[in-house]
Protein backbone atom coordinates (compact mmCIF):
# COMPACT_ATOMS: atom_id res chain seq x y z
CA UNK A 1 0.00 0.00 0.00
CA UNK A 2 1.44 3.35 -1.09
CA UNK A 3 1.26 6.37 1.18
CA UNK A 4 0.18 8.69 -1.65
CA UNK A 5 -0.78 8.28 -5.30
CA UNK A 6 -1.07 11.16 -7.76
CA UNK A 7 -3.33 10.12 -10.61
CA UNK A 8 -3.53 11.21 -14.23
CA UNK A 9 -1.05 14.10 -14.18
CA UNK A 10 0.92 15.46 -17.12
CA UNK A 11 4.35 14.57 -15.75
CA UNK A 12 7.12 17.09 -16.45
CA UNK A 13 9.92 15.15 -14.83
CA UNK A 14 12.71 17.73 -14.61
CA UNK A 15 15.04 16.00 -17.08
CA UNK A 16 14.02 18.22 -19.99
CA UNK A 17 12.26 15.32 -21.71
CA UNK A 18 8.79 15.52 -23.21
CA UNK A 19 5.87 15.49 -20.74
CA UNK A 20 3.78 12.34 -20.51
CA UNK A 21 0.58 11.36 -18.74
CA UNK A 22 0.64 8.97 -15.82
CA UNK A 23 0.57 8.33 -12.11
CA UNK A 24 3.24 8.73 -9.44
CA UNK A 25 3.27 6.56 -6.32
CA UNK A 26 4.97 7.61 -3.07
CA UNK A 27 6.04 5.50 -0.11
CA UNK A 28 8.18 6.42 2.92
CA UNK A 29 8.93 9.87 1.51
CA UNK A 30 10.35 8.54 -1.76
CA UNK A 31 8.98 8.08 -5.26
CA UNK A 32 8.03 4.40 -5.48
CA UNK A 33 6.57 4.27 -8.99
CA UNK A 34 6.23 6.45 -12.08
CA UNK A 35 3.67 5.83 -14.82
CA UNK A 36 1.37 3.56 -12.87
CA UNK A 37 0.62 3.57 -9.16
CA UNK A 38 -1.13 0.94 -7.08
CA UNK A 39 -3.53 1.44 -4.15
CA UNK A 40 -2.66 4.23 -1.73
CA UNK A 41 -3.85 5.52 1.62
CA UNK A 42 -4.25 9.00 0.08
CA UNK A 43 -4.93 9.90 -3.55
CA UNK A 44 -4.88 13.15 -5.53
CA UNK A 45 -6.68 13.50 -8.86
CA UNK A 46 -4.27 15.57 -10.99
CA UNK A 47 -6.01 15.26 -14.35
CA UNK A 48 -5.64 18.48 -16.37
CA UNK A 49 -2.66 19.56 -14.28
CA UNK A 50 1.10 19.27 -14.56
CA UNK A 51 3.23 17.41 -12.03
CA UNK A 52 6.75 18.75 -11.53
CA UNK A 53 9.62 18.10 -9.15
CA UNK A 54 9.79 20.49 -6.22
CA UNK A 55 11.66 23.67 -7.09
CA UNK A 56 15.04 24.49 -5.55
CA UNK A 57 16.33 27.99 -4.76
CA UNK A 58 20.05 27.94 -4.02
CA UNK A 59 20.18 31.66 -3.12
CA UNK A 60 18.14 32.56 -0.03
CA UNK A 61 18.78 34.23 3.32
CA UNK A 62 16.68 32.17 5.72
CA UNK A 63 19.55 32.10 8.26
CA UNK A 64 17.42 33.98 10.79
CA UNK A 65 13.89 33.01 9.78
CA UNK A 66 14.75 29.30 10.00
CA UNK A 67 15.57 29.75 13.69
CA UNK A 68 12.20 31.29 14.63
CA UNK A 69 9.69 30.07 12.04
CA UNK A 70 8.61 26.70 10.68
CA UNK A 71 7.15 28.02 7.41
CA UNK A 72 9.80 29.44 5.11
CA UNK A 73 7.46 31.68 3.15
CA UNK A 74 7.36 33.23 0.66
CA UNK A 75 9.54 30.55 -1.02
CA UNK A 76 7.32 27.67 0.08
CA UNK A 77 4.26 29.47 -1.34
CA UNK A 78 5.70 29.25 -4.87
CA UNK A 79 6.53 25.57 -5.15
CA UNK A 80 10.02 25.72 -3.67
CA UNK A 81 10.74 22.60 -1.61
CA UNK A 82 14.48 23.04 -0.90
CA UNK A 83 16.33 26.26 -0.06
CA UNK A 84 20.02 26.99 0.36
CA UNK A 85 20.84 29.75 2.84
CA UNK A 86 24.05 31.36 4.12
CA UNK A 87 24.67 33.24 0.87
CA UNK A 88 26.61 36.46 0.21
CA UNK A 89 29.02 35.89 3.08
CA UNK A 90 26.50 36.89 5.80
CA UNK A 91 24.84 34.84 8.52
CA UNK A 92 24.89 34.11 12.23
CA UNK A 93 27.45 31.34 12.73
CA UNK A 94 30.11 30.90 13.87
CA UNK A 95 29.63 33.65 16.44
CA UNK A 96 30.77 34.40 19.99
CA UNK A 97 28.39 36.36 22.23
CA UNK A 98 30.55 39.49 22.05
CA UNK A 99 30.29 39.56 18.26
CA UNK A 100 26.52 39.20 17.92
CA UNK A 101 25.88 42.92 17.55
CA UNK A 102 28.35 43.14 14.67
CA UNK A 103 26.61 40.32 12.76
CA UNK A 104 23.18 41.82 13.46
CA UNK A 105 24.30 45.21 12.11
CA UNK A 106 25.68 43.50 9.03
CA UNK A 107 22.52 41.50 8.32
CA UNK A 108 20.37 44.59 8.90
CA UNK A 109 22.35 46.61 6.36
CA UNK A 110 23.15 44.00 3.72
CA UNK A 111 19.89 42.05 3.78
CA UNK A 112 17.36 44.56 5.17
CA UNK A 113 16.36 42.45 8.18
CA UNK A 114 15.40 44.88 10.99
CA UNK A 115 17.57 44.66 14.11
CA UNK A 116 14.50 44.52 16.35
CA UNK A 117 13.22 41.45 14.47
CA UNK A 118 16.50 39.58 14.86
CA UNK A 119 16.88 40.62 18.50
CA UNK A 120 13.45 39.17 19.27
CA UNK A 121 13.71 36.10 17.03
CA UNK A 122 17.25 34.71 17.24
CA UNK A 123 17.78 32.29 20.16
CA UNK A 124 21.61 32.36 19.94
CA UNK A 125 22.06 28.89 21.44
CA UNK A 126 25.20 28.22 19.37
CA UNK A 127 28.77 29.43 19.07
CA UNK A 128 30.32 27.21 16.39
CA UNK A 129 28.91 26.50 12.96
CA UNK A 130 28.38 22.78 13.73
CA UNK A 131 26.36 23.85 16.79
CA UNK A 132 24.24 26.05 14.53
CA UNK A 133 23.56 23.06 12.28
CA UNK A 134 22.71 20.95 15.32
CA UNK A 135 20.17 23.59 16.38
CA UNK A 136 18.54 23.60 12.94
CA UNK A 137 18.58 19.81 12.94
CA UNK A 138 16.08 19.85 15.79
CA UNK A 139 13.61 22.02 13.89
CA UNK A 140 10.83 21.24 11.43
CA UNK A 141 9.97 23.21 8.30
CA UNK A 142 7.68 23.22 5.29
CA UNK A 143 10.76 22.93 3.04
CA UNK A 144 14.19 21.32 3.32
CA UNK A 145 17.03 23.66 4.34
CA UNK A 146 20.70 23.45 3.37
CA UNK A 147 23.22 25.92 4.82
CA UNK A 148 26.50 27.45 3.68
CA UNK A 149 29.08 28.83 6.10
CA UNK A 150 29.45 32.59 5.41
CA UNK A 151 32.76 34.43 5.13
CA UNK A 152 32.02 37.53 7.25
CA UNK A 153 31.09 35.57 10.41
CA UNK A 154 34.19 33.40 9.87
CA UNK A 155 36.33 36.54 9.65
CA UNK A 156 34.84 38.11 12.78
CA UNK A 157 35.06 34.81 14.69
CA UNK A 158 38.77 34.52 13.92
CA UNK A 159 39.83 38.19 14.01
CA UNK A 160 37.34 39.91 16.33
CA UNK A 161 37.10 43.67 15.86
CA UNK A 162 39.97 43.60 13.37
CA UNK A 163 37.76 41.44 11.18
CA UNK A 164 34.88 43.92 11.45
CA UNK A 165 37.28 46.76 10.58
CA UNK A 166 38.51 44.84 7.50
CA UNK A 167 42.14 44.63 8.65
CA UNK A 168 44.35 42.31 6.58
CA UNK A 169 44.33 38.73 7.86
CA UNK A 170 47.62 37.16 8.91
CA UNK A 171 48.72 33.79 7.51
CA UNK A 172 47.78 32.21 10.84
CA UNK A 173 44.29 33.73 10.68
CA UNK A 174 43.82 32.53 7.12
CA UNK A 175 44.78 29.03 8.21
CA UNK A 176 42.22 29.28 10.99
CA UNK A 177 39.53 30.29 8.46
CA UNK A 178 40.41 27.30 6.28
CA UNK A 179 40.01 25.02 9.30
CA UNK A 180 36.57 26.48 10.05
CA UNK A 181 35.43 25.84 6.47
CA UNK A 182 36.75 22.28 6.64
CA UNK A 183 34.97 21.74 9.94
CA UNK A 184 31.69 23.16 8.59
CA UNK A 185 31.70 20.95 5.48
CA UNK A 186 32.47 17.95 7.63
CA UNK A 187 29.47 18.81 9.81
CA UNK A 188 27.19 19.02 6.77
CA UNK A 189 27.45 22.55 5.37
CA UNK A 190 26.60 22.75 1.67
CA UNK A 191 29.49 25.13 0.97
CA UNK A 192 31.06 28.50 1.75
CA UNK A 193 30.05 31.97 0.56
CA UNK A 194 31.56 35.43 0.27
CA UNK A 195 30.79 38.90 -1.09
CA UNK A 196 33.01 41.42 -2.89
CA UNK A 197 30.09 43.76 -3.66
CA UNK A 198 30.41 47.43 -2.70
CA UNK A 199 26.71 47.77 -1.92
CA UNK A 200 27.00 45.25 0.90
CA UNK A 201 27.23 47.55 3.92
CA UNK A 202 25.83 47.96 7.40
CA UNK A 203 22.99 50.44 7.89
CA UNK A 204 25.64 52.93 9.05
CA UNK A 205 27.39 52.57 5.70
CA UNK A 206 30.37 50.40 6.75
CA UNK A 207 31.47 47.81 4.22
CA UNK A 208 30.83 44.15 4.91
CA UNK A 209 33.98 42.54 6.43
CA UNK A 210 34.44 40.27 3.42
CA UNK A 211 34.18 42.88 0.65
CA UNK A 212 37.84 43.79 0.19
CA UNK A 213 39.46 40.69 1.67
CA UNK A 214 42.75 39.82 0.00
CA UNK A 215 42.96 37.02 -2.53
CA UNK A 216 45.05 34.92 -0.13
CA UNK A 217 42.17 34.99 2.34
CA UNK A 218 39.69 33.83 -0.31
CA UNK A 219 42.12 31.10 -1.30
CA UNK A 220 42.12 30.08 2.36
CA UNK A 221 38.37 29.47 2.17
CA UNK A 222 38.94 27.46 -1.01
CA UNK A 223 41.64 25.47 0.80
CA UNK A 224 39.06 24.51 3.42
CA UNK A 225 36.85 23.07 0.67
CA UNK A 226 39.83 21.21 -0.81
CA UNK A 227 40.68 19.59 2.50
CA UNK A 228 37.05 18.59 3.08
CA UNK A 229 36.83 17.24 -0.47
CA UNK A 230 33.29 18.50 -0.76
CA UNK A 231 31.09 21.61 -0.87
CA UNK A 232 30.55 24.53 -3.23
CA UNK A 233 31.75 28.16 -3.33
CA UNK A 234 29.25 31.02 -3.75
CA UNK A 235 30.41 34.55 -4.52
CA UNK A 236 29.22 38.01 -5.49
CA UNK A 237 31.84 39.62 -7.71
CA UNK A 238 33.28 43.09 -7.25
CA UNK A 239 31.79 45.77 -9.50
CA UNK A 240 34.81 48.07 -9.09
CA UNK A 241 36.96 45.51 -10.90
CA UNK A 242 36.83 44.21 -14.45
CA UNK A 243 34.83 41.14 -15.36
CA UNK A 244 37.99 39.57 -16.79
CA UNK A 245 39.86 40.03 -13.51
CA UNK A 246 36.94 38.78 -11.41
CA UNK A 247 36.53 35.69 -13.57
CA UNK A 248 40.27 34.99 -13.37
CA UNK A 249 40.01 35.17 -9.56
CA UNK A 250 37.06 32.78 -9.54
CA UNK A 251 39.01 30.42 -11.75
CA UNK A 252 41.92 30.44 -9.29
CA UNK A 253 39.52 29.71 -6.43
CA UNK A 254 38.13 26.68 -8.28
CA UNK A 255 41.61 25.47 -9.17
CA UNK A 256 42.54 25.72 -5.49
CA UNK A 257 39.44 24.03 -4.10
CA UNK A 258 38.62 21.57 -6.86
CA UNK A 259 34.97 22.39 -6.12
CA UNK A 260 32.18 24.10 -8.15
CA UNK A 261 31.65 27.85 -7.84
CA UNK A 262 28.65 30.01 -8.72
CA UNK A 263 28.32 33.78 -8.72
CA UNK A 264 25.61 36.40 -9.16
CA UNK A 265 25.27 37.31 -12.85
CA UNK A 266 23.06 40.26 -13.78
CA UNK A 267 22.72 41.91 -17.18
CA UNK A 268 23.73 45.56 -16.76
CA UNK A 269 24.93 46.84 -13.42
CA UNK A 270 23.11 49.27 -11.14
CA UNK A 271 22.99 52.79 -12.58
CA UNK A 272 25.48 55.41 -11.36
CA UNK A 273 27.71 52.80 -9.79
CA UNK A 274 31.25 51.67 -10.68
CA UNK A 275 31.51 48.76 -13.04
CA UNK A 276 31.74 47.73 -16.68
CA UNK A 277 28.52 48.34 -18.55
CA UNK A 278 28.74 45.05 -20.46
CA UNK A 279 30.45 42.96 -17.78
CA UNK A 280 27.71 40.33 -18.07
CA UNK A 281 28.66 39.66 -21.68
CA UNK A 282 32.32 39.21 -20.70
CA UNK A 283 31.25 36.77 -17.98
CA UNK A 284 29.08 34.82 -20.42
CA UNK A 285 31.95 34.56 -22.89
CA UNK A 286 34.34 33.31 -20.22
CA UNK A 287 31.78 30.82 -18.91
CA UNK A 288 31.47 29.39 -22.43
CA UNK A 289 35.17 29.33 -23.32
CA UNK A 290 37.28 29.25 -20.16
CA UNK A 291 35.95 26.64 -17.73
CA UNK A 292 38.49 25.21 -15.25
CA UNK A 293 39.12 21.48 -15.43
CA UNK A 294 37.39 19.31 -12.85
CA UNK A 295 34.75 21.67 -11.46
CA UNK A 296 32.47 24.16 -13.22
CA UNK A 297 31.85 27.87 -12.71
CA UNK A 298 28.21 28.89 -13.18
CA UNK A 299 26.32 32.20 -13.10
CA UNK A 300 23.31 32.55 -10.80
CA UNK A 301 20.68 34.47 -12.76
CA UNK A 302 17.19 35.86 -12.25
CA UNK A 303 14.34 35.57 -14.81
CA UNK A 304 12.98 39.10 -14.47
CA UNK A 305 14.45 42.56 -13.75
CA UNK A 306 16.56 42.96 -10.63
CA UNK A 307 14.78 45.80 -8.88
CA UNK A 308 13.58 47.24 -5.61
CA UNK A 309 10.17 48.13 -4.22
CA UNK A 310 9.44 51.47 -2.55
CA UNK A 311 6.48 52.53 -0.43
CA UNK A 312 5.34 54.28 2.73
CA UNK A 313 5.11 50.94 4.55
CA UNK A 314 8.42 49.64 3.13
CA UNK A 315 12.07 50.27 3.98
CA UNK A 316 12.53 53.21 1.61
CA UNK A 317 10.64 55.66 -0.56
CA UNK A 318 11.77 58.87 -2.31
CA UNK A 319 11.15 61.03 0.79
CA UNK A 320 12.12 58.59 3.56
CA UNK A 321 15.52 60.22 4.19
CA UNK A 322 14.27 63.82 4.08
CA UNK A 323 14.68 65.53 7.49
CA UNK A 324 10.98 66.36 7.90
CA UNK A 325 10.02 62.71 7.42
CA UNK A 326 11.87 61.58 10.57
CA UNK A 327 9.01 62.57 12.97
CA UNK A 328 6.55 60.68 10.75
CA UNK A 329 8.54 57.47 10.25
CA UNK A 330 7.26 55.51 13.24
CA UNK A 331 3.64 56.65 13.11
CA UNK A 332 0.97 54.08 12.18
CA UNK A 333 0.43 54.10 8.42
CA UNK A 334 -3.06 55.69 8.49
CA UNK A 335 -1.81 58.54 10.68
CA UNK A 336 1.27 59.00 8.51
CA UNK A 337 -0.90 59.24 5.38
CA UNK A 338 -3.12 61.84 7.06
CA UNK A 339 -0.11 63.90 8.08
CA UNK A 340 1.48 63.67 4.62
CA UNK A 341 -1.74 64.98 3.04
CA UNK A 342 -1.33 68.15 5.07
CA UNK A 343 -0.29 70.86 2.54
CA UNK A 344 2.34 72.28 4.90
CA UNK A 345 4.07 68.95 5.46
CA UNK A 346 3.81 68.14 1.75
CA UNK A 347 5.48 71.43 0.79
CA UNK A 348 8.24 70.90 3.31
CA UNK A 349 9.02 67.36 2.17
CA UNK A 350 9.00 68.33 -1.49
CA UNK A 351 11.43 71.19 -0.80
CA UNK A 352 13.98 69.07 1.07
CA UNK A 353 16.73 66.73 -0.12
CA UNK A 354 17.59 63.37 1.47
CA UNK A 355 20.27 63.26 4.18
CA UNK A 356 22.34 60.17 5.05
CA UNK A 357 25.94 59.04 5.46
CA UNK A 358 25.02 55.79 3.73
CA UNK A 359 25.71 56.25 0.01
CA UNK A 360 23.73 53.15 -1.12
CA UNK A 361 20.74 54.39 0.90
CA UNK A 362 20.91 57.77 -0.83
CA UNK A 363 20.95 56.03 -4.19
CA UNK A 364 17.93 54.01 -3.11
CA UNK A 365 15.81 57.17 -2.68
CA UNK A 366 17.26 59.11 -5.61
CA UNK A 367 14.76 60.76 -7.96
CA UNK A 368 17.14 59.90 -10.81
CA UNK A 369 15.99 56.28 -10.68
CA UNK A 370 13.20 55.07 -12.92
CA UNK A 371 9.95 54.67 -10.94
CA UNK A 372 6.83 52.78 -11.99
CA UNK A 373 3.57 51.79 -10.33
CA UNK A 374 3.83 48.03 -9.72
CA UNK A 375 0.10 47.26 -9.62
CA UNK A 376 -1.84 44.05 -9.03
CA UNK A 377 -1.29 41.87 -10.96
CA UNK A 378 2.29 43.18 -10.90
CA UNK A 379 3.95 44.55 -14.03
CA UNK A 380 7.64 43.65 -14.17
CA UNK A 381 8.10 44.81 -17.77
CA UNK A 382 6.69 48.36 -17.82
CA UNK A 383 7.04 50.53 -20.91
CA UNK A 384 9.08 53.77 -20.93
CA UNK A 385 5.89 55.84 -21.19
CA UNK A 386 4.73 54.48 -17.83
CA UNK A 387 7.73 55.89 -15.95
CA UNK A 388 6.55 58.37 -13.28
CA UNK A 389 8.89 61.12 -14.45
CA UNK A 390 7.54 60.92 -18.00
CA UNK A 391 3.96 60.85 -16.75
CA UNK A 392 4.70 63.96 -14.68
CA UNK A 393 6.31 65.79 -17.60
CA UNK A 394 3.27 65.15 -19.78
CA UNK A 395 1.06 66.53 -17.00
CA UNK A 396 3.26 69.60 -16.50
CA UNK A 397 4.28 68.55 -12.98
CA UNK A 398 7.56 67.75 -11.27
CA UNK A 399 8.44 64.09 -10.83
CA UNK A 400 8.66 64.53 -7.04
CA UNK A 401 5.15 65.99 -6.94
CA UNK A 402 3.62 63.04 -8.80
CA UNK A 403 5.67 60.49 -6.83
CA UNK A 404 4.27 62.00 -3.64
CA UNK A 405 0.72 61.41 -4.88
CA UNK A 406 1.57 57.88 -6.03
CA UNK A 407 2.80 56.95 -2.55
CA UNK A 408 -0.49 58.08 -1.02
CA UNK A 409 -2.59 55.93 -3.35
CA UNK A 410 -4.48 52.96 -1.89
CA UNK A 411 -4.38 54.65 1.53
CA UNK A 412 -0.59 54.61 1.51
CA UNK A 413 -0.27 50.94 0.55
CA UNK A 414 0.78 51.61 -3.05
CA UNK A 415 4.10 50.11 -4.15
CA UNK A 416 6.52 51.66 -6.61
CA UNK A 417 8.86 49.51 -8.68
CA UNK A 418 12.42 50.49 -9.67
CA UNK A 419 13.85 47.96 -12.15
CA UNK A 420 17.55 48.09 -12.97
CA UNK A 421 19.54 45.00 -13.99
CA UNK A 422 18.17 42.58 -16.63
CA UNK A 423 16.05 45.40 -18.09
CA UNK A 424 18.18 46.79 -20.89
CA UNK A 425 16.19 49.04 -23.21
CA UNK A 426 13.06 48.37 -21.13
CA UNK A 427 13.05 44.79 -22.36
CA UNK A 428 13.71 41.41 -20.78
CA UNK A 429 15.71 40.15 -23.76
CA UNK A 430 18.93 40.03 -21.71
CA UNK A 431 17.20 38.00 -19.00
CA UNK A 432 16.05 35.64 -21.73
CA UNK A 433 19.63 35.28 -23.00
CA UNK A 434 20.81 34.40 -19.52
CA UNK A 435 17.92 31.95 -19.04
CA UNK A 436 18.87 30.05 -22.20
CA UNK A 437 22.58 29.94 -21.37
CA UNK A 438 23.70 26.42 -20.42
CA UNK A 439 26.20 27.85 -17.92
CA UNK A 440 23.63 29.55 -15.70
CA UNK A 441 21.45 28.56 -12.74
CA UNK A 442 18.07 30.19 -12.04
CA UNK A 443 18.22 31.44 -8.45
CA UNK A 444 18.45 34.71 -6.49
CA UNK A 445 15.06 34.57 -4.77
CA UNK A 446 16.72 36.23 -1.74
CA UNK A 447 13.86 35.03 0.48
CA UNK A 448 14.32 35.57 4.20
CA UNK A 449 15.89 38.96 3.54
CA UNK A 450 15.06 42.36 2.10
CA UNK A 451 11.77 42.15 3.96
CA UNK A 452 10.87 45.73 3.06
CA UNK A 453 12.53 46.17 -0.36
CA UNK A 454 12.31 43.02 -2.46
CA UNK A 455 9.85 40.16 -2.98
CA UNK A 456 11.68 38.01 -5.52
CA UNK A 457 10.98 34.55 -4.09
CA UNK A 458 7.98 34.45 -6.43
CA UNK A 459 10.21 33.92 -9.46
CA UNK A 460 9.12 30.29 -10.14
CA UNK A 461 5.55 31.48 -10.71
CA UNK A 462 6.80 34.36 -12.90
CA UNK A 463 9.01 32.05 -14.96
CA UNK A 464 6.21 29.57 -15.66
CA UNK A 465 3.77 32.30 -16.68
CA UNK A 466 5.84 34.99 -18.40
CA UNK A 467 8.47 32.78 -20.06
CA UNK A 468 6.37 29.67 -20.75
CA UNK A 469 2.58 30.01 -20.83
CA UNK A 470 2.27 33.66 -21.93
CA UNK A 471 5.36 34.00 -24.14
CA UNK A 472 5.00 34.57 -27.86
CA UNK A 473 5.91 31.52 -29.99
CA UNK A 474 9.68 31.15 -30.09
CA UNK A 475 10.27 33.92 -27.55
CA UNK A 476 10.06 31.92 -24.34
CA UNK A 477 11.08 28.59 -22.90
CA UNK A 478 9.50 25.19 -23.36
CA UNK A 479 7.75 23.81 -20.29
CA UNK A 480 10.23 20.91 -19.90
CA UNK A 481 13.20 23.26 -20.10
CA UNK A 482 11.69 25.72 -17.61
CA UNK A 483 10.94 22.98 -15.07
CA UNK A 484 14.44 21.57 -15.46
CA UNK A 485 15.88 25.03 -14.74
CA UNK A 486 13.78 25.28 -11.57
CA UNK A 487 14.59 21.79 -10.27
CA UNK A 488 17.27 19.48 -11.66
CA UNK A 489 19.83 22.12 -12.60
CA UNK A 490 19.96 23.90 -9.21
CA UNK A 491 19.89 20.52 -7.41
CA UNK A 492 22.88 19.37 -9.41
CA UNK A 493 24.69 22.68 -8.89
CA UNK A 494 24.90 22.13 -5.12
CA UNK A 495 25.23 18.35 -5.16
CA UNK A 496 21.72 17.41 -4.02
CA UNK A 497 21.49 14.33 -6.22
CA UNK A 498 18.53 12.82 -4.34
CA UNK A 499 16.03 15.39 -5.69
CA UNK A 500 15.22 17.58 -8.69
CA UNK A 501 13.68 14.96 -10.99
CA UNK A 502 10.70 12.62 -10.90
CA UNK A 503 12.18 9.13 -10.87
CA UNK A 504 11.90 6.01 -8.75
CA UNK A 505 13.99 6.34 -5.61
CA UNK A 506 14.14 10.14 -5.68
CA UNK A 507 12.88 12.20 -2.78
CA UNK A 508 9.14 12.81 -3.13
CA UNK A 509 9.23 16.60 -3.46
CA UNK A 510 6.60 17.59 -6.04
CA UNK A 511 4.26 20.30 -7.29
CA UNK A 512 0.82 19.86 -8.87
CA UNK A 513 0.12 22.97 -10.95
CA UNK A 514 -2.85 24.17 -12.96
CA UNK A 515 -0.82 26.06 -15.53
CA UNK A 516 -3.81 27.82 -17.09
CA UNK A 517 -4.89 29.21 -13.69
CA UNK A 518 -1.39 30.12 -12.53
CA UNK A 519 -1.38 33.79 -11.54
CA UNK A 520 0.95 36.00 -9.54
CA UNK A 521 -0.58 38.58 -7.20
CA UNK A 522 1.05 41.86 -6.24
CA UNK A 523 3.21 41.95 -3.09
CA UNK A 524 1.49 42.93 0.15
CA UNK A 525 2.83 43.95 3.55
CA UNK A 526 2.30 41.73 6.60
CA UNK A 527 3.39 42.60 10.13
CA UNK A 528 3.96 39.02 11.28
CA UNK A 529 7.68 38.86 12.06
CA UNK A 530 9.05 38.75 15.62
CA UNK A 531 8.42 42.03 17.49
CA UNK A 532 5.69 42.82 14.95
CA UNK A 533 8.23 43.28 12.16
CA UNK A 534 7.10 43.91 8.61
CA UNK A 535 7.66 41.82 5.51
CA UNK A 536 6.45 41.52 1.95
CA UNK A 537 4.57 38.41 0.87
CA UNK A 538 3.26 37.54 -2.59
CA UNK A 539 0.51 35.00 -3.24
CA UNK A 540 -0.03 32.83 -6.28
CA UNK A 541 -3.10 31.10 -7.66
CA UNK A 542 -2.90 27.82 -9.55
CA UNK A 543 -0.48 25.78 -7.42
CA UNK A 544 -2.89 23.01 -6.47
CA UNK A 545 -0.51 21.19 -4.13
CA UNK A 546 3.08 21.16 -2.97
CA UNK A 547 4.52 17.95 -1.56
CA UNK A 548 7.67 17.58 0.57
CA UNK A 549 8.98 14.13 1.48
CA UNK A 550 5.65 12.67 0.40
CA UNK A 551 3.52 14.95 2.60
CA UNK A 552 1.21 17.64 1.23
CA UNK A 553 2.39 20.96 2.68
CA UNK A 554 0.17 23.32 0.63
CA UNK A 555 -3.22 22.92 -1.04
CA UNK A 556 -4.40 25.71 -3.34
CA UNK A 557 -1.94 28.15 -1.78
CA UNK A 558 -2.91 27.40 1.83
CA UNK A 559 -0.63 25.59 4.29
CA UNK A 560 -1.82 22.21 5.53
CA UNK A 561 0.12 22.44 8.78
CA UNK A 562 2.41 19.55 7.90
CA UNK A 563 6.13 20.23 8.44
CA UNK A 564 8.16 17.42 6.88
CA UNK A 565 11.08 19.67 5.91
CA UNK A 566 14.42 19.13 7.64
CA UNK A 567 18.00 20.31 7.64
CA UNK A 568 19.93 18.79 4.73
CA UNK A 569 23.46 17.85 5.74
CA UNK A 570 25.84 17.46 2.86
CA UNK A 571 27.89 14.34 2.35
CA UNK A 572 29.64 12.65 5.20
CA UNK A 573 29.30 13.76 8.82
CA UNK A 574 32.67 12.52 10.11
CA UNK A 575 33.87 14.65 13.01
CA UNK A 576 36.71 17.06 12.45
CA UNK A 577 38.90 18.49 15.18
CA UNK A 578 36.97 21.15 17.07
CA UNK A 579 37.64 24.70 15.97
CA UNK A 580 35.93 26.32 18.94
CA UNK A 581 38.17 25.55 21.89
CA UNK A 582 39.92 28.56 23.34
CA UNK A 583 40.27 31.98 21.77
CA UNK A 584 41.84 31.72 18.33
CA UNK A 585 42.16 35.41 17.62
CA UNK A 586 45.66 36.59 16.76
Amino acid sequence: MLDLAIRGALIVDGTGGEPYSGDVGIASGRIASVGRAGPAREEIDARGRILTPGFIDIHTHFDGQATWENRLAPSSEHGVTTVVTGNCGVGFAPCRPDDRDALLALMEGVEDVPDVVMAAGLPWTWTSFPEFLDFLDQRQFDVDVAVQIPHSPIRVFVMGQRGVDRAPATPGEIERMAALVEEAIGAGAIGVSTSRFLLHRTKAGKLSPSVDAAEQELLGLAEGLRRAGDGVFQLIAAVDSTAADEYALMRRLVEKSGRPLSFTLVAEQLPNYPGEKDAWRVFRHRLATDQPAGAPIRGQIFPRPIGTLLGLDLSYHPFSLNPSYAPLRDLPLPERVTRMRDPTIRARLLAETPQSDNLPALRMVSLDREHYRLGDPPRYDPTPDEEIGRLAARAGRSKADLLYDCLLEDDGKAILYCPSGNFIGHRLDAAGELLRDSNTIVALGDAGAHYGMICDASYPTFLLTYWVRDAAPGAGLTLPDAVRKLSAIPADAVGLSDRGTIAVGKKADLNIIDLERLRLHGPAVFHDLPAGGRRLRQRADGIAATIVSGEVTYRDGLPTGRLPGRLVRRGRTAAFASCTNGDSRS
